[in-house]
This record gives C-alpha cells, structure tokens and sequence, in this order.
C-alpha cells in the first residue's frame, strides 16, 4: 500500500497512540490489497458499553492520548446514564462504563451514545466515513449514498485520530453493485432477518410491492447487517444509486413473517435508536390508553432533548423512554424472561448476549402487547 511521506512520518510518530493507531490503518489497508489511505469527514465508534468490552478494553481505551482529526460520534453504552439505578445497573458497572466514557470524552468524541448518529450529524452523498456501527454502516452507504466499510470500534477511533481510512470496498463505486434482486413481502425488519442469513455478503438490489417507510428501511438495513454481512442494500425508487447499475438477474422472493412466541415481561422499540417520528407514533398507537407491561422505548438522549413534550406524554402513558443505552447492549435486559422486539438485530442478538426468550413483532403488535 502506497503512503505518503507524511503518513509515513505518522508510523515514526513520537506519538506512541498516533503510531499505533496508523499501524491499525496500514494493517487493515494490506490486509484488504488497498492501494492508498483516503481522507474520511467522519468516525462513528463502537465497542462502548463496559459489557462488550470488559477490563482489557478499557484498559486499552485509558492508554490512548491524542486528538482527533476528524468529527466523531460514540454508539450506546451499557446504561442510561441519568436512570441507570431504576434500569437495575450495579454501581460497579456503572463506574467502570463512566471510566470508558471519560477516556472518549477527553479525546474529543462527541459523546452521542447512539447507534443512530445520521439522525444528529448526517452525512452527506459520497462522504467518505469510518463507521463501526453495523446498523448505522449499512443506513449510510444505502439511504444516505455514503461510502464506508463495516469498520471495527478500534480501526473507527484510529481513524478518527488519523483522519483516514485505507480506500477499498465500499469506498470504490464499483464494489457498490448489487448482486442480486430480491423482491419483499410482508413485514421489512422480519425480511431483513431472513435475508440476513441467506445473502451474506451479497449486495442485495430490494423490490417492494408497497410504499415503504424510512423507518421500515433502517429497520430492514439493522437486520441484515446483524444476521449477515450486508453493509448495503438498494431499493428500487427508493435508495440514492438504485439507477446507477443494472438489476442483477439472479432473482428471489422473500417474505418477512413473525410467528407467535413467548410472553414478553418486557417490551422494547429502539433497535436500531427510535426517531422522533417513531416517538408520535407510538404515542398515537397508544391513544391514550396506559402501558400494563414493562415498555421501554431507547433513543438518543439529544432527540429526548428536542421532543421533551413529546417524551413526557409517553412517559405519563407509563412507557420508560431511556437515552445512552439499548436492550442489547444493556446488561439491564438480562433479568426478564421474554423480551419483545420489533427489531431483527434485538432478535439476532437479545438470545446470545443476555441469554433471555424472544419475541418478534411489527410496532403495532409490541404497543398492544405494552397495553394488554
């Protein structure tokens, strides 16, 4: 991979977090046969919440000293950070996640916490970003036209403090293309799941028989990304590129279904982060009408800041809106039995990471489960 003289100068930095971090760049760029490091406008990192990472990654994280070269954004933490003794989180755990959050504060994230950052910093079309979000890599490259990798949290906050990130795969046009058509049936995030496990690392070209939501598209997007390693989709009408290759003509047909499961003692929405729309339409879904379950609904805190009239409405219909932290990364989630979601990536994960029953349904189904 060919360096510049002043990247080069960066391998001899002495900078001992300047050096390793260029290291981590030049690795990862002949790991994957790039011929250069691009410039990138933005880092989105993940690997923040204490319950992924544990003592070795913190550890690591309070070795880092520099500062960033470019903007970046920090993915959900193990808890809320205002209301984390009424989500059950231990004391201990909570300073050891506060010790992650000050390391990333002192390098200059903007402290986000959420796996949402389009809805706060958007991109624009053609951007170059180092993204380690699965949900938020795959929203940008296919609504957004964005260009990013499936990064990892350690290559995104190297890239933050570079400012670059080796040029291949989705960052080059043509490994854009999809590689084959799927026509959709029936319920999007259910879709996604399924497409998920058989595409892989196919670049799927979506045809809908509806009018489709964006919300429905993230949804769609965090599936895939979670039960496979799709890292972009095009949706025909729909998507920013979804004219700039042919249809490919290998074709399948998908329908996204949910099938009756266990009954929930938690229902959850905000997998990836609930928008501000999503917030009304739980609301108006609700009627009024109180919660009788527990209903957690996560989203990022500065859109709780934004629609706090909003928030307060559901929170009086008894609905817990919690900010910083989700239902999987969160270790709070661990103490029910069945949780509900209506996200393929809560579904994918919720079993493996917090060993609890799942059930799946639309956001309807989850609000008349809270009320019932």
């Amino acid at each position: 991979m060919h360096l510049t003289r002043e990247e080069e100068k960066l391998l001899e930095s002495e900078n001992e977090t300047v050096r390793r971090c260029m290291e981590i760049l030049v690795a990862e760029g002949e790991a994957n046969e790039a011929e250069r490091l691009i410039e990138v406008k933005s880092a989105h990192i993940s690997g923040v919440s204490y319950d992924n990472i544990g003592d070795a990654g913190l550890e690591w994280l309070e070795s880092l000293e520099a500062e960033l070269r470019v903007p970046a954004t920090l993915n959900p933490a193990g808890m809320d950070l205002e209301r984390w003794r009424e989500m059950g989180i231990e004391e201990e755990f909570y300073c050891k996640q506060m010790r992650i959050l000050r390391v990333f504060e002192r390098l200059g994230v903007r402290m986000t916490l959420t796996c949402t950052p389009y809805y706060l910093l958007k991109p624009n079309f053609g951007d170059h970003l180092a993204w380690s979000e699965s949900s938020a890599i795959v929203y940008a490259n296919s609504l957004i036209g964005a260009r990013t990798n499936r990064e990892s949290g350690v290559s995104a906050i190297a890239a933050a403090i570079i400012g670059k990130i080796p040029y291949y795969g989705m960052h080059i046009k043509e490994n854009r293309a999809p590689t084959i058509a799927v026509r959709i049936r029936g319920d999007l995030a259910a879709a996604g799941y399924e497409a998920g496990k058989m595409l892989r690392d196919e670049v799927p070209y979506f045809i809908f028989e509806r009018s489709v939501a964006e919300e429905e598209l993230k949804l769609l997007g965090a599936a895939l990304a979670a039960t496979g390693n799709t890292v972009m989709f095009h949706a025909e009408g729909v998507t920013p590129e979804w004219k700039d290759f042919n249809v490919p003509e290998e074709r399948i047909e998908i329908e996204g279904k949910f099938e009756k499961g266990c009954e929930p003692d938690l229902v959850t929405v905000g997998c990836p982060h609930a928008s501000p729309r999503e917030l009304e339409i739980i609301l108006n879904i609700l009627g009024g009408r109180k919660v009788r379950r527990e209903f957690w609904v996560f989203t990022a805190r500065e859109v709780v800041m934004k629609n706090q009239n909003l928030v307060k409405k559901l929170e009086e219909l008894g609905v817990k809106v919690f900010s910083d932290t989700c239902m999987v990364v969160s270790p709070a989630t661990s103490k029910f039995d069945c949780v509900m979601v209506n996200s393929g990536k809560a579904l994918h994960y919720l079993p493996k990471n917090r060993r609890v029953n799942v059930r799946f349904g639309d956001l309807r189904s989850c609000v008349e489960m809270a009320v019932s």
